[in-house]
């Protein structure tokens, strides 16, 4: 592929699109400050083609009814927990961004899932923050043959390009699109414009070739993918590696996904050999106790389609004029109104408490299900009163006091008891029509209704 021509830039800004031939900090249309990023000019119409016309063939109009659907092909890569996360396998043509913190494990588990697929179709991995050797290291440490495995070691946007078009690789790995730059472009590799343009450039080869690619991305301090925003809308899928750097466990979560479900995570163990899938990652979300401790409430939670099962922790402490409201892995807003509302409806009083709540295993919870058990395991820790042996909840609380209907409640209830758990405190909504075998279930309506339960089950 010849090298392309170096385009005329021009600056834009963010908030009123007016444009500019030099950068400047206050945009000379809407005054605005900071908004100017770098693009590459449009050519004047007629002497040359537009950058961004698409490369396939258009295509006549069709009727949506008599279109032939079926379901995308799909090459498993290998790694079952990845594969759960992409909804199957990798798609011909399709574009994934993974996104984590540096040293959690992208590039260790984009090389294993090359390997594997190695044997299978033809691979690249294109490395832009490391050697060739540094690379091989990795891949010997982790017990990797790489027999098939093409490796280079670029940054230039353009010869990386021609790579692609002389190797034709069904796979390819981009590590990372912060490294790379377009020589269209004179700002430096990991700016807006070049990561936007590498990415929009690369989305096209990808399309126009059938070639899957997988771009890995930095993240910010606040953990979300740093560069432009516009590089989640370009990509198919974007997944987040998530969890702490001093454990063991990784989390893989899908947040977009045009080929499968959202919000799936995949669960990883770091060893010596790299990662590997945990089948039950219920039990690393569950803390080890010998005997039921006051302030443990385990809840239901549902990512994508896996229900998992994972300890909430409550402390509830004296706390003096200024009470401290404080949570991991759980909303610190949505605490503080909870606590209003067991005050208002049950009576439960914290004001002068310091609340402290924790998800284990360093899991982010979203999702309004884990109201009640929170709620609960607060008023155990309140009372010094511990929740029998095998006990789980689930379901949002509203403003008014009242329980709501957790989705896929019946697929919470049947994973709780398959993992030997006896009893359920459940919205009414969500009480089985049959009984499951060796499960008590309380369904309740309100929350006082719950928490005058927990005093009943002393």
């Amino acid at each position: 592929m010849p090298l392309m021509s170096k385009a005329k830039t021009i600056y834009t800004c963010t908030e009123c699109g007016g444009t500019s031939p030099k950068w400047l900090g206050q945009c000379p249309h809407c005054k605005a400050w900071n908004t100017l990023e770098e693009g590459v000019a449009e050519p004047a119409a007629g002497t040359a083609k537009n950058r961004f016309q698409s490369l396939a063939k258009s295509q006549p109009v069709a009727t949506l009814s008599e279109i032939e659907a079926g379901d995308v092909a799909r090459t498993p890569t290998g790694l079952d927990e990845l594969d759960r996360v992409l909804g199957g396998g990798i798609v011909e043509g399709g574009v994934v961004l993974i996104g984590g913190d540096p040293g959690i494990g992208k590039s260790t588990l984009l090389l294993q899932a090359v390997d594997a697929l190695a044997s299978r179709m033809k691979v690249l991995y294109v490395t832009g923050e490391e050697s060739t050797a540094q690379v091989a290291l990795r891949a010997r440490r982790l017990d990797l043959s790489g027999a098939a495995v093409r490796v280079l070691a670029e940054i230039s946007l353009e010869k990386i390009l021609a790579t692609i078009e002389a190797e034709r690789p069904a796979f390819c790995v981009i590590d990372s699109i912060q490294t790379m730059y377009s020589e269209q472009l004179s700002s430096a590799p990991g700016s807006v414009s070049q990561v936007r343009e590498c990415a929009a450039h690369l989305t096209r080869t990808a399309k126009s070739g059938g070639c899957a690619i997988v771009l890995v991305g930095h993240v910010t301090k606040e953990g979300a993918l740093a560069g432009p925003r516009v590089l989640e809308h370009i990509v198919d899928t974007v997944l987040y590696f998530e969890g702490d750097t001093h454990s063991s466990f990784r989390l893989v979560r899908a947040i977009k996904n045009r080929f499968g479900a959202v919000n799936e995570i995949g669960v990883f163990a770091m060893t010596e050999r790299g990662l590997k899938g945990v089948s039950n990652p219920s039990a690393i979300f569950l803390s080890t106790h010998s005997e039921p401790v006051p302030g443990s409430c385990v809840l239901v939670t549902l990512e994508g389609t896996r229900p998992l099962l994972v300890e909430i922790q409550a402390l509830v402490d004296s706390g003096g004029p200024s009470p401290r409201r404080l949570s991991v892995g759980l909303d610190r807003d949505r605490l503080a109104m909870l606590l209003a509302v067991v005050h208002r409806h049950a009576g439960v009083a914290c004001m002068d408490q310091d609340v402290f709540v924790n998800a284990v295993g360093g899991v982010r919870i979203s999702e309004p299900a884990a109201d009640l058990a929170v709620l609960i395991a607060i008023q155990s820790s309140l009372r010094g009163k511990p929740l029998p042996r095998g006990f789980i909840a689930f379901g949002e609380v509203g403003l008014a006091g009242e329980v709501r209907p957790a989705p896929r409640g019946q697929d919470r209830l049947k994973e709780a008891a398959k993992l030997g758990f006896s009893v359920a405190v459940v919205p009414k909504a969500n009480a089985p029509k049959k009984p499951i075998e060796g499960l008590t279930i309380h369904a309740v309506e309100r929350i006082e209704q719950a928490i005058d339960l927990m005093r009943s089950l002393d």
